[in-house]
């Protein structure tokens, strides 16, 4: 898809939403006009005009795709969420709840009783259900399991016996599988009698008869070679492949690395048991991108941006608190030279840059540590190295803005001494923050704990604090 187009599937999903929008908004408007009339008709009169929009919405929303409906459903208030969710067409339920994120999905689910909710997950594959699982109530669970034939049954309690993180909670168990000793027209022929092909298939799967992987056969390679060659002439013997207790992140990545599709994944005696897609691998990186953005911020999980103030709170206050106490540390640095400040009152004019840039630097210096530990381009080979290149990045930024800014203040307080100092105080500072940059997220790896939890934060504050007692410490000691 061209920038051009996918412009413009953007912009017309937003026509879209704003359509939703304006459909109901009218429907609150006409509400309000006929709630405050009087006469025989009054009742018939509402209903009719509450049908005729509720009609117009749900033709509106039958026309979108299950992955446009829950875009337009995150986007909007409960209220309204609930009277759109209403109206989706029930055999669409378990399709939008697998597309929209896991705080808005409570929200749905919430307003779903048990028999929607099993109406809804019948519709499921294996995988699908193991996902929506974790959110759905016991009881329907249990209903739901005893509705499933004895396969189906069993493929959901493996997908379910996995972290969420692990291949084996991604992994899709339609696929098509054939023999190596067989005929590429055979293959054909036994293509063309299924209905359909699973999604995302570019590839077939090569198998024994114990169901041991031998390769994989690309549908490239099938359709331009000779009908009568056997599947072991042209097969690739040697896939990339994963097992189900692998890390599903490493996954994503391989994906991205070899351009992969799909992928076999094998059990420890190398049986096929499952594949992964590229589709999972998308979104799983979309939600580590995500999630790695919140915990910067020191959100500790993704919020519905419509939630309740009380559930908001929950999320946000933690984080807020560690601020609150780090900025009181701040407080108490500065207040310990009162008065210094109070004999050269161009200290306080000055002493915000010096925490303002070396706020900066640090975060610069965080994100590109977080994002190499996610590509696993740092280990213990090379930290110190690291460690270096970051001390001299800083220390160079620090010498040349320092000295920018050190002008900056002669000219504007006529003291070269109090240049020098903000010179000084802003390579010092940039030090420290490049120093923090990296030792904190690998502090947090070691401690087994997300390298960008609480980042941000934890940066700023060290440059705050650091900067202020940098500053105000070398202008007490060399102007005062």
């Amino acid at each position: 898809m061209t920038e051009i187009e996918v412009k413009k599937t953007q912009e017309s999903l937003q026509d879209r939403l704003a359509q939703v929008v304006e459909l109901l908004h009218r429907q609150r408007v006409v509400e309000d006009l006929t709630h405050r009339q009087e006469g025989p008709h009054h009742d018939l009169v509402e209903n009719l005009v509450h049908r005729q929009n509720l009609v117009e919405l749900q033709r509106k929303l039958d026309d979108l795709h299950s992955a446009d409906v829950a875009y337009i459903l995150e986007a909007l208030p409960l209220e309204e969420r609930l009277t759109v969710w209403q109206l989706v067409q029930a055999d669409r339920d378990g399709d939008i709840l697998l597309e929209v994120s896991d705080s808005v999905r409570e929200t749905l689910i919430a307003d779903m009783d048990d028999h929607e909710l099993l109406a809804a997950a019948k519709e499921m594959d294996a995988d699908e259900l193991a996902d929506l699982a974790p959110e759905l109530p016991r009881d329907v669970i249990h209903e739901l399991m005893e509705t499933l034939d004895g396969q189906q049954r069993e493929r959901v309690r493996s997908a379910l016996s996995y972290d969420e993180e692990q291949v084996g909670a991604l992994m899709d168990f339609e696929m098509v599988t054939i023999r190596e000793d067989v005929s590429l027209e055979v293959v054909l022929r036994y293509l063309r009698r299924l209905k359909e092909l699973p999604g995302h298939t570019d590839k077939l799967f090569v198998v024994d008869y114990d169901g041991v992987l031998k390769g994989v056969l690309p549908i490239k390679r099938l359709l331009v070679n000779d009908p009568e060659k056997q599947v072991a002439e042209v097969m690739a013997s040697d896939p990339v492949s994963f097992h189900p207790d692998e890390d599903a992140y490493d996954a994503a990545q391989a994906f991205e690395r070899y351009d992969l599709i799909s992928a076999p994944v094998v059990d420890k005696n190398g049986k096929l048991i499952g594949r992964l897609t590229i589709d999972e691998m998308v979104d799983l990186i979309r939600e580590e991108s995500e999630s790695e953005v919140l915990n910067m911020a020191g959100l500790r999980e993704e919020e519905d941006i419509f939630a309740s103030v009380w559930k908001s709170l929950r999320n946000r206050w933690a984080w807020l608190a560690v601020n609150l106490v780090t900025a009181f540390i701040a407080s108490r640095v500065i207040g310990l030279f009162e008065g210094s400040i109070e004999k050269l009152v161009a200290l306080a004019a000055l002493m915000p840059i010096v925490a303002g840039i070396g706020g900066n630097s640090g975060n610069q210096t965080i994100t590109m540590i977080v994002r190499a530990m996610a590509l696993d381009q740092v280990s213990t080979g090379n930290t110190s190295r690291l460690m270096r290149k970051e001390l001299a990045v800083g220390l160079i930024n620090g010498l040349v803005w320092g000295g920018v800014i050190g002008v900056v203040a002669y000219l504007l307080y006529g003291s070269w001494s109090l240049g020098v100092v903000m010179t000084a105080a802003m390579t010092l500072n940039l030090l420290l923050a490049a120093l923090m940059g990296v030792l904190i997220p690998m502090t947090l790896a070691r401690l087994g704990r997300d390298p960008a939890m609480g980042a941000s934060v934890m940066i700023t504050a060290m440059t705050d604090s650091g900067g202020f007692f940098i500053f105000l410490g070398l202008a007490t000691i060399f102007l005062l």
